[in-house]
This record gives structure tokens, sequence and C-alpha cells, in this order.
């Protein structure tokens, strides 16, 4: 079994000047559950080599056991720093996707030409797709017969919320939560910050950082389930 996990790699945080990236947790803790699942893992993003980490994911106060053993682990940082180009995946390569979060996807997945084939390519096969937190996003401009993938389903992400309270609101190219409402996804959430994950057939979906580990844990349920059927 293959998993692709998808990162950004835009560092720049709208017109503020400061910096971003995906969310360490986001990364280390589903990788850490895939690969002690004994899964094969291939990692991506839009330039290949080093996706940036959001400096702020990396803050003491945000400090998981996962990113505690991703920063001892060799193969994972060499995995990481080695990521392929997108544009060169190819969904039959692979038994599905994972899109981690962070805000940097805002700004260079959620309108990626080759973001949206490889998803599309991925549902119509009959394979899981997968994102957590601000990843989500990354399905608003992504259509399954003829209609958005998200439409009519049940999915989360980033609440409104938790960007509030960030104080990014008015940054960030869209508000997740409102997005995905309006392409027509039934939008649940728990209370900010609290682990929540989300399955509906084939579309796995996590809140936020703290939903990261629950999200990969229903992505392997869904692939045991297929795998079984």
């Amino acid at each position: 079994m293959n998993i692709l996990m998808v990162l950004t790699s835009h560092d720049q945080l709208g017109d503020t000047g400061r910096k971003t990236g995906f969310w360490l947790e986001e990364f280390a803790a589903p990788y850490f559950v895939f690969r002690d699942a004994g899964v094969d893992l291939t990692l991506a993003s839009p330039k290949g080599g080093q996706p940036p980490i959001d400096p702020k994911s990396d803050l003491p106060e945000n400090q998981t056991e996962a990113m505690a053993r991703f920063k001892q682990d060799e193969a994972a940082k060499k995995a990481l720093g080695n990521t392929s180009k997108l544009a060169d995946m190819r969904a039959q390569n692979h038994d599905t996707v994972f899109y981690v979060g962070g805000h940097g996807p805002m700004w260079d997945l959620v309108d990626n030409q080759d973001s949206i084939r490889l998803i599309e390519s991925f549902y119509d096969s009959g394979k899981p797709v997968a994102a957590v937190c601000h990843s989500p996003a990354v399905f608003h401009r992504v259509v399954h017969h003829g209609a958005p993938l998200v439409k009519g389903k049940r999915v989360t992400g980033f609440t409104n919320g938790e960007e509030e309270a960030v104080h990014l609101t008015r940054v960030v190219p869209f508000l997740v939560e409102d997005e995905l409402k309006r392409v027509g996804g039934l939008y649940e959430k728990a209370p900010d910050w609290q682990s929540f994950a989300l399955v509906d057939g084939r579309l796995v979906t996590g809140q936020n950082p703290a939903s990261s580990t629950a999200a990969a844990r229903s992505l392997l349920k869904v692939l045991e389930q297929q795998a079984s059927a």
C-alpha cells in the first residue's frame, strides 16, 4: 500500500510579510500513523524539495509527541527534505492521497490545476481522498460527475472561529468553513481546537491540527474496508 502525502511549497502569509507553510503536527502525526501501519509513503509538493514549515507550528506551546519523534527520526527528515514534484504524481501509483494542512495550501494548492486533476483522478478511480485543517479547501474546485466533489457530503475543516482566533480572517483568500458550505458541503464542526474528523464514503476530512491523528486513522479504516470488500 502506498499513500501520497501532499504539502505546500508556499511560505508567504499573504501580504503581511510573515512566514507560513505547512503545520508541522499535521504532517508529523499522520506520517507516523501511516508509517507505523506499515504503509509506504510518497511525499510531494508543488515545487518539490523541502516544503516550508510554518514557524508558528514549531513554537514551544505547539509541541506534540509526534513532532518530537519527527525531530529524532533521520529517515523522516530526509523524506520531508526531498519531496517529489506534485505535477509528476499519478493516482495509479498510489492507493490514496492525504493533504497536509497549514495556511500555505490556501495560496498554492486550492486552485492548483495539477492538484485538482490528481484528486479527481483518485476519486474517479474509486480511491479515497483526505485532507486536514485548511487543506479541505483543496476540494473546492474538484468536480465529480459534473458537481462539486463535496456537494451533499459531510465535511469539516478549519472553522471561522479558529481563523478569527489566529487573526487571519482578512488575510486568507477565503474562509474554509464558508467555502465548503458555498459549494454544497454538509459542513460540521466540533468546538474550536477539539479533535474532529469525518468520513463520508471515500472523502475524509479533519477540522484542525488536533484532528490530524484522527483523520489519518480514519483514512486507514476506509482503506481497510475497501481491501476487505
